[in-house]
């Protein structure tokens, strides 16, 4: 009997714990799902190669948590079942097996039921989650992925020469935005921070601007220098930003229609 409580014991905590570091993961910015896939892999060793794997090896607070579950996984967890079972099936031959072997059967299914309950796993996730964020400080998001800093994107900093296009011009007479790029934030020369700077914010030599948008027109941006050929390079910018703009409109009005 005592094998089979514990065996049932050890099947619980190793649900619970897939079930922490699941609701860990979506801290960090990845789906439920995904990080349900992630944290059952890593738990048993699957080691599944995913592109999912990928990002969670190259984020660094993922990357601890998949090790602590692997290190979980294999501390003798699997071999303490093992052990259990083997124990239990040589019990002397005096005591009958056919009850311990329905009160295992029942205690499993049991543990698969609540396992699958949709309104049990739901209510678990959120204690999970809401112990998790009071006790804990796992609000590092993956801003790689949320941004989509691959391919076309990126975010870039870029160091203000004398000289340069944009240097001595307010955001607001740059038109950056109307070139697809975003100023996220300056960092003056003198170590101070702008962050989410406004248009009236005047661009200074050896600022080093924080921005996103497309490589192409944020290399071109960098290069760009007070002449009036970068005048035209950002005037071309501009109707080049507003192609992609009524292409990514036909795009989505061709998406909704075929939901629809």
């Amino acid at each position: 009997m005592f094998a089979i409580i514990t065996l049932l014991l050890v099947v619980s905590i190793s649900i619970l714990i897939t079930r922490i570091a699941t609701i860990a993961l979506v801290h960090t910015g990845l789906p439920l799902e995904s990080a349900r896939f992630q944290a059952r892999s890593a738990f048993t060793g699957s080691g599944f190669t995913t592109t999912e794997s990928e990002e969670v090896v190259n984020h660094p607070v993922r990357r601890r948590i998949i090790m602590m579950l692997m290190m979980l996984g294999n501390a003798g967890i699997v071999t303490v079942i093992s052990t259990f079972i083997l124990s239990f099936v040589n019990r002397g031959e005096s005591e009958s097996i056919v009850p311990r072997m329905v009160l295992l059967a029942v205690g499993l299914l049991a543990l698969w039921l609540v396992a699958h309950s949709k309104i049990v796993d739901r209510r678990l996730l959120k204690l999970i989650d809401r112990l998790l964020s009071r006790y804990t400080d796992l609000k590092v998001r993956d801003y790689s992925s949320i941004m989509h800093l691959a391919g076309e994107y990126s975010l870039v900093e870029i160091e203000v020469e004398p000289r340069d296009w944009i240097e001595g011009k307010t955001l607001a007479q740059s038109e950056l935005g109307d070139e697809g790029i975003i100023v996220l934030g300056i960092k003056r020369a003198d170590g101070s921070y702008l962050g989410a700077p406004h248009g009236k914010t005047l661009v200074l030599p050896k600022d080093v601007l924080i921005v996103y948008g497309r490589i192409s027109q944020v290399e071109d941006l960098d290069k760009r220098r007070q002449t009036k050929r970068g005048d035209q390079q950002h005037e071309k910018a501009i109707v080049e930003q507003q192609k992609i703009i009524e292409e990514e409109a036909r795009e989505d009005t061709a998406t909704q229609d075929n939901s629809n």
